[in-house]
């Protein structure tokens, strides 16, 4: 788990976070039918909700086409909006987790989340275009690309 504790440490905004209680997390995969990663379990329950808002600012400093991640969602916000995006156009089946700062999606797949699994590969929800394409082949990986900026 060190990229996830490397990026938080990196981008991690001073806010204080608060972690979330596993049996939070344990109630949320109930309401989706799916697993989450333990990755990412791990980052929440360790350390809260982040926001990254000086990724954008790196990102554009270095012309890079890392897409950028802003906000990780509430539990509450990757149900519900999981089920908006799906009535907006989003191809259905996924689990929405992360934002960027233009209303762009980060999601795992439902059928990734089958069964219990320690990381998952990540996709990228463009709300304008309506797709969704693969960035990484797991969670931890795809933390990792921004740690390298």
């Amino acid at each position: 788990m060190n990229s996830i504790d490397q990026f938080v440490k990196n981008w991690g905004s001073k806010n204080a976070m608060v972690p979330i209680n596993i049996d939070d997390i344990a109630e949320l995969e109930l309401k989706l039918k799916g697993v989450l990663p333990d990755s990412y379990k791990y980052l929440i329950s360790t350390y809260g909700l982040v926001h990254t808002p000086n990724v954008l600012t790196k990102i554009c400093d270095l012309n890079s086409d890392v897409s950028d991640v802003q906000d990780f969602l509430s539990l509450e916000d990757v149900a519900s909006l999981s089920q908006l995006y799906e009535m907006s156009g989003m191809p259905k089946g996924h689990i929405l987790f992360a934002s960027d700062c233009k209303g762009n999606m980060f999601c795992f797949k439902l059928s990734d989340c089958e069964s219990k699994q320690t990381d998952a590969p990540v996709w990228f929800f463009n709300y304008s275009a309506g797709t969704v394409t693969h960035v990484s082949s797991s969670f931890s990986e795809w933390l990792d690309q921004f740690n390298e900026l």
